[in-house]
């Protein structure tokens, strides 16, 4: 599959089955973000990889809407970054994660960002503080998101095409 159609194909999936990522596709998936650019070759992402249910069942009470793939998938990946290494922390875990999301599509996995940064359980606790405390993750180390994937138990519309915003896109000038 080429690039544009990958960015076609590739949508949010909430669902999965119940069979595993195989080792080879987790692999692959950790590599992407590995491979990712990042602010002066920084490479300050840490990335956790969760398998276990009772974990991943704990990682969905993260915030109260919008995590709820974590509850079915099996495997979550965190993707945090080490704050004193780089200014560009946000940006950087961004990237890989956005990496790791093409990978999944291209793998014929689904996935799913459930994004961390900003946002509360329903205790009130910052959602990167909770997922912090649950994987033992230091405090210098940040949270930003965390994907779920597996394999896809919905399917999804591509993009339509006809329907981008290029009412959006200026040249040279707004």
């Amino acid at each position: 599959m080429d690039f544009h159609q990958l960015l076609i194909d590739r949508r949010s999936i909430r669902r999965y089955t119940e069979q595993p990522v195989s080792p080879d596709d987790v692999k692959l998936l950790l590599e992407a973000v590995l491979l990712s650019p990042s602010s002066k070759s920084s490479r300050a992402w840490q990335i956790i990889a969760v398998e276990d249910k009772t974990t991943l069942a704990r990682l969905a009470d993260c915030k109260p809407a919008g995590a709820v793939s974590l509850k079915s998938c099996p495997l979550a990946i965190v993707i945090a970054e080490d704050t004193t290494l780089c200014d560009a922390w946000i940006e950087d875990g961004s990237v890989a994660a956005t990496s790791l999301l093409f990978q999944a599509e291209a793998l014929g996995l689904g996935a799913c960002w459930v994004q961390l940064r900003g946002r509360f359980s329903h205790d009130g606790t910052p959602s990167d503080q909770f997922v912090q405390e649950v994987l033992g993750i230091p405090e210098h180390v940040s949270p930003l998101c965390i994907i779920s994937v597996g394999h896809k138990a919905e399917e999804r519309k591509p993009q339509n095409t006809d329907a981008l915003k290029w009412e959006n896109v200026h040249i040279d000038r707004w």
